[in-house]
């Protein structure tokens, strides 16, 4: 069978794609691959079932593309689309691996590539005690911090809900994770996360999106549309190949003594493409790498590679 894509379907008219998704449904679309349409919104009211109903029976097996959707979610389209015949060519297991940090930090950890960071699960609205956060960030030692969850932070609320200026502040810690809850609410994902924080050099962020261990593309970050970094990547390509994940990105950035740091790790079917200059040449280089890629990875052997089509004037988002 040919590769696929999964689309969110548009809320208001489920039979065309969600107009976030338009053009790269175009990009896909031009390949000759299948495309088929998902119903974010049963999906994530927990009725996949509902969600796949528009899928082809027996098609596939698909990349989705689309809105970040939580590991359980992910778990129960994964088993709708199986009822029907159909497969996600990346399972649930990696999924969650690249999608949440404590299932990337060791990997990119013991390559020196990311910051220290600890972590514990909780619920939405239920923020660690004083005293538990004092306990979980005593490995990370003095300094200042960043407070997350396991796959976003709140840099957009730098100080109140983000940065922290003194780890060894409880008070201050507890003002902060307690602030980042709130304002996360129901979106809280996994848990908490506190990372050391380290002093990158202003220029902007690179995204680098990996299949079967190889760059496929390289983008620049959201936040920075205009600057295209261009990191060393021979490090971190060892790492991303031990995450055994097909289809990831990594975001870097310059650290003041010249080293490149991994940011953030992401699952490559969430993470966000390029709006501004250069959207229309990252989102083609992007949809023809995957329609290419072989449905099944090489058994027994290195990870299969790809083109390399990175570099140029592309930028993204997550």
């Amino acid at each position: 069978m040919s590769t696929g894509f999964l689309f969110p379907s548009d809320p208001l008219r489920a039979a065309r794609p969600d107009p976030e998704f338009v053009p790269e449904v175009t990009a896909a679309r031009a390949t000759g691959a299948e495309v088929a349409l998902v119903d974010h919104d049963a999906l994530m009211s927990g009725d996949a079932a509902r969600a796949v109903g528009r899928v082809p029976r027996g098609s596939g097996p698909y990349w989705y593309r689309g809105w970040m959707v939580p590991v359980a979610r992910y778990e129960e389209l994964e088993e709708a689309l199986a009822a029907r015949g159909c497969a996600l060519l990346t399972d649930s297991g990696a999924y969650g691996r690249a999608h949440e940090l404590p299932g990337w930090y060791a990997t990119l950890e013991r390559a020196s590539l990311t910051p220290r960071s600890v972590w514990c699960a909780a619920a939405p609205g239920e923020p660690p005690s004083a005293e538990r956060l004092t306990e979980l960030v005593a490995p990370l030692g003095p300094g200042p911090g960043i407070v997350k969850d396991y796959v976003k932070s709140r840099k957009h609320e730098w100080d109140e809900a983000c940065f922290v200026p003194e780890l060894a502040d409880g008070a201050r810690l507890s003002a902060v994770v307690d602030r980042f809850f709130a304002l996360q609410e129901e979106a809280l994902a996994g848990g908490l996360v506190v990372r050391a924080f380290e002093p990158f050099v202003a220029g902007g962020e690179a995204r680098v999106w990996w299949l079967d261990g190889e760059v496929l593309l390289v983008t620049a970050h959201p936040d920075t549309p205009d600057r295209v970094p261009a990191p060393g990547l021979d490090a971190v390509r060892g790492a991303v190949a031990a995450l055994g994940c097909r289809f990831v990105t990594t975001d870097l950035a310059p650290h003041s003594d010249g080293r490149w740091r991994v940011v953030e790790v992401g699952d490559g079917q969430v993470s966000g493409l390029p709006r501004e200059a250069g959207a229309s040449m990252a989102t083609t280089a992007l949809y023809a790498g995957l329609a290419g890629a072989p449905p099944v990875p090489a058994q027994g052997g290195p990870p299969v590679p790809a083109k390399d089509v990175s570099g140029g004037s592309h930028p993204p988002s997550r």
